[in-house]
């Protein structure tokens, strides 16, 4: 059994390791490749337009506008973005909502741009896509915040598996909430891995060995992109789930349990907890972690999960 390493973290000489690109990149995969779009400013700079024509539709060009108080420079950063563009690279996707010419997308309205810092991290807007049997047009609210990744760590000690999950403050459900230990991708080169382990050091405080990582999501069917959408009626976030078993003194598990950790200068307020993987689905309400435990049932059940190593 893999040993469980203890929380003794050099994070300059982790992040040197973390060139690992996976091989079903939300950004890349291999039954959909890049397809150039072309984007011009409106002519009348009142309206605060852009115009652009997609290869699936290239006698419709796409109006995108800004809402009410959004800035230009928010307009030029939203459409340039790779969260906008990779939406409009799923929409063109051989299972996307424009591949079979059935729709078209017409207008899109910006809403909303939240910087992190130089690059954008959360994305608001409508999207305006109709039915071209009906004539009607489908819900098309968009929240985008891009790919993200969670990690099932169980420990086992004594005889018993623990889970790990950290207790965090929820603004949105206005709710302290137990959950994985997840974080967003930061970057466009789709280190789903590599994101993993890092989140789980910053918040957990323990580092991870990459060969140790198992893609949960990576079982799934290539046709889902092999990942997993919470809520994919209103946000596009494809989430990696990944899982990692390893062995843990009983000292070592005292010592989680109620440790408080997190990036406390970006507003982390973190604590781990460790509980039993057996209660582990009654005591969270967290969709990473219910999700995570199905994947690893079913692939444990099938006998897809790799051997573990031997101390």
């Amino acid at each position: 059994m893999t040993q469980f390493l203890q929380p003794s973290i050099s994070l300059h000489s982790l992040r040197k390791g973390l060139q690992f690109s996976s091989s079903s990149s939300f950004l890349h995969t291999g039954s959909f490749r890049l397809r150039s779009f072309s984007c011009r400013m409106s002519a009348d700079s009142a309206n605060r337009s852009q115009s652009i024509t997609l290869p699936c539709q290239h006698e419709q060009p796409v109006q995108i506008l800004a809402a009410p108080g959004l800035s230009d420079s928010d307009l030029r950063n939203a459409v340039d973005s790779s969260l906008f563009k990779q939406w409009l690279m799923n929409l063109q996707g051989e299972s996307g909502i424009l591949a079979q010419g059935a729709m078209s997308l017409k207008r899109v309205l910006i809403q909303g741009v939240d910087m992190f810092g130089s690059r954008i991290g959360f994305l608001k807007f409508q999207a305006d896509i109709y039915d071209k049997q009906t004539g009607k047009k489908v819900p098309g609210i968009v929240f985008a915040r891009g790919p993200a990744v969670a990690v099932l760590i169980l420990l086992s000690c004594e005889g018993e598996t623990y889970a790990v999950l950290t207790e965090q403050v929820r603004v949105p459900v206005g709710k302290l909430m137990l959950e994985l230990p997840a974080g967003m991708l930061d970057d466009d080169k789709g280190d789903f891995v590599g994101t993993a382990v890092r989140e789980v050091e910053e918040e957990i405080g323990i580092r991870l060995k990459l060969e140790d990582m198992v893609d949960l999501t990576g079982f799934l069917d290539p046709s889902t992109g092999c990942r997993v959408f919470p809520s994919p009626g209103g946000c596009d976030e494809g989430i990696g789930l990944f899982l990692y078993r390893g062995s843990a003194s009983k000292e070592t598990i005292a010592e989680l349990q109620g440790k408080e950790t997190g990036l406390r200068d970006h507003g982390e307020l973190i604590k781990v907890h460790v509980v039993p993987y057996e209660k582990l689905w009654r005591v969270t309400a967290d969709a990473k972690a219910l999700m995570a435990i199905g994947l690893y049932e079913m692939a444990k059940k099938e006998g897809l999960l790799p051997s573990l190593k031997q101390c």
